[in-house]
């Protein structure tokens, strides 16, 4: 239907050649930009009315205990909120201050940039359900194993005193009603879409860019060059970038269309979203370089890995 409307749209009201390659980035331009925004509306108010029935304020308590099961309800509670790598670091200083063990805390930072509501909404419109629920596994993986390693390394003596005091912990529960609830559901649809609707547009236009005027065998001939290299490449280079996933979705999505291997361009999107230099400053008001150092090498490597075991694991769904 959105599809006839569009061609309706460009070639009969508009005129446009349906032979052109502005045409045709055109055409993708406006169908995926609107397919991800209908998406995001009605899928973000139905997970945000969900979510006030979250016991978030018990999640905490059970992060306070330390252990794997810890780790993974961290990486869990990083995943179930809808934060970048720099707007997380505020909840790390506060479950810090709470009483949360430093690996267990770097377990939700790592997570709460790679996977949230909306990244996961875009994932399955774009890659489909097998790819989304290899993604967001991959994810909790990630988090909860990087975050355990973090804390057998006993790293708490690098972290700054003064910040992690005068940290603010929110205890606070909220009583919802059924209309609360709904209203809850509004207002976090509103506000995801007004933070990300340039990051969308953005990031589709590249990918129509890419779609249409970069040929196929451009994209073969850098994989052949790099080879069994190509996810550590691209973690790299995702490393010291900056950008929302709402931006990088869509560009993986063809790059994954015109040959690259799934688990290299996630492994790209993973990188830029849970690691970048933004967020390397702010740590620096939370602990010392060498941990900050610690944790984006660790976090670098379990990206790596994870996208080897994608690439394999696309080749078997």
């Amino acid at each position: 239907m959105l599809t006839q409307i569009i061609d309706l749209l460009i070639y009969d009201w508009i005129g446009m050649d349906a032979e052109s390659r502005f045409t045709g980035a055109l055409h993708f331009f406006l169908y995926d930009t609107i397919k991800i925004f209908l998406l995001l509306a009605v899928m973000i108010f139905a997970i945000g009315f969900v979510r006030t029935w979250l016991p978030e304020d018990r999640l905490k308590r059970w992060m306070g205990g330390g252990g794997i099961v810890a780790n993974f309800i961290a990486a869990l509670f990083g995943a179930i909120t809808p934060f970048c790598s720099c707007s997380s670091i505020p909840i790390f200083i506060s479950l810090l201050k709470a009483g949360v063990p430093l690996g267990v805390t770097f377990s939700f930072l790592i997570t709460s940039p790679i996977i949230n509501e909306y990244l996961v909404i875009l994932m399955v419109g774009e890659f489909g359900l097998p790819v989304t629920v290899a993604y967001v596994g991959s994810g909790l993986f990630i988090g909860t194993a990087a975050g355990a390693l973090l804390g057998k390394l006993k790293l708490e003596k690098h972290l700054e005193a003064d910040i992690i005091a005068s940290a603010h912990t929110d205890t606070e529960t909220i009583e919802h009603t059924f209309k609360s609830r709904l209203r809850y559901g509004w207002d976090e649809s509103i506000s995801v879409i007004q933070q990300i609707w340039l990051w969308v547009i953005v990031g589709v236009g590249i990918g129509a860019f890419i779609h249409n005027y970069i040929p196929q065998e451009t994209i073969h001939s850098l994989m052949e060059a790099t080879g069994i290299f190509s996810v550590p490449i691209a973690t790299i280079l995702g490393v010291p970038m900056y950008g929302s996933c709402a931006a990088i979705v869509p560009i993986a999505v063809v790059l994954f269309q015109k040959g690259i291997p799934l688990g290299t361009a996630l492994a790209f999107m993973m990188a830029m979203a849970a690691l970048s230099l933004p967020e390397a400053i702010m740590l620096r008001r939370t602990m010392h370089l060498k941990l900050i150092g610690i944790y984006f090498g660790i976090a670098t490597l379990a990206i790596i890995f994870t996208g080897y075991l994608l690439n394999l694991l696309a080749k078997v769904i």
